[in-house]
């Protein structure tokens, strides 16, 4: 399939790079930043524009890859009444369309993508379409970059991408706060990691009450004061902390 790609950013430099590797034709990269959109259509092996008058319209695909605010304004400048436009947001209906084209929808990666690594990672994609031919040209493209694609309408990827926050966002964030904690206090972060791929690796055999272990869920109270001792001088932690045990021990 031929495929016009508007966007730079992480989203649209991964998603161009599986569609290239599936056997797609990248015809074209359209960014606001000319050599943001020059660098990533010479990894596509394809042209570049920061032009709106000189995008292609002869593709069978046009994907917006760009931020939730952007896309307004991308609408008011891209018509494409007789083409297939989607989208990549979780929180944007694919309703936004409605009035620019006939043909349209939602194409979401739920994965945490980065353009500045190598590795393709394993992406489920959420689908969604204004029409069921629409749909299936829609499943057809996913289906060639994933294994994982299902259909999902606007609430459901709404609540997907909350859950993602949860379990991806706010997961990191910890992680980052360990690594500052660690250096502050001359621990080598890195002896965690076998921890942390363990505690992934369970997800795949137990639900998540079941994987569950610790002090909280042991109501050690000797061991909990012993961490909160700890944590006095380091008073974002210790809130954190006490909201997490309180929320392990209700949930047990």
């Amino acid at each position: 399939m031929e495929i016009v790609i508007i966007g730079t950013g992480n989203t649209a430099a991964v998603l161009g790079r599986m569609l290239k590797a599936a056997g797609h034709v990248i015809l074209q990269v359209y960014g606001r930043d000319a050599a943001a959109a020059s660098a990533l259509a010479y990894e596509l092996d394809c042209e570049s524009t920061n032009y709106w008058a000189v995008v292609n319209r002869n593709a069978h695909l046009y994907i917006i890859a760009v931020s939730d605010i952007a896309i307004p304004d991308i609408l008011r400048e891209l018509h494409l009444a007789e083409k297939t436009v989607v989208h990549t947001a979780a929180s944007v209906s694919k309703d936004i369309f409605k009035n620019s084209a006939q043909h349209y929808g939602v194409m979401y990666p739920l994965q945490t993508l980065k353009k500045g690594t190598d590795r393709l990672p394993s992406v489920p994609i959420i689908i969604d379409a204004s029409d069921e031919r629409t749909l299936e040209q829609i499943a057809a493209v996913a289906g060639s970059i994933s294994e994982t694609v299902v259909r999902g309408d606007d609430e459901t990827r709404l609540k997907m991408h909350l859950a993602a926050v949860f379990c991806n966002n706010f997961v990191n964030h910890l992680y980052e706060l360990m690594q500052e904690y660690c250096k502050k206090e001359k621990l080598d972060f890195n002896l965690l990691l076998p921890l942390i791929e363990e505690t992934a690796q369970r997800l795949k055999q137990l639900p998540a009450a079941q994987a569950q272990t610790g002090p909280a869920l042991r109501g050690d109270q000797l061991t909990l004061d012993k961490h909160r001792e700890l944590l006095k001088n380091h008073p974002h932690l210790l809130k954190i902390y006490e909201v997490m045990t309180e929320s392990i021990q209700l949930s047990h």
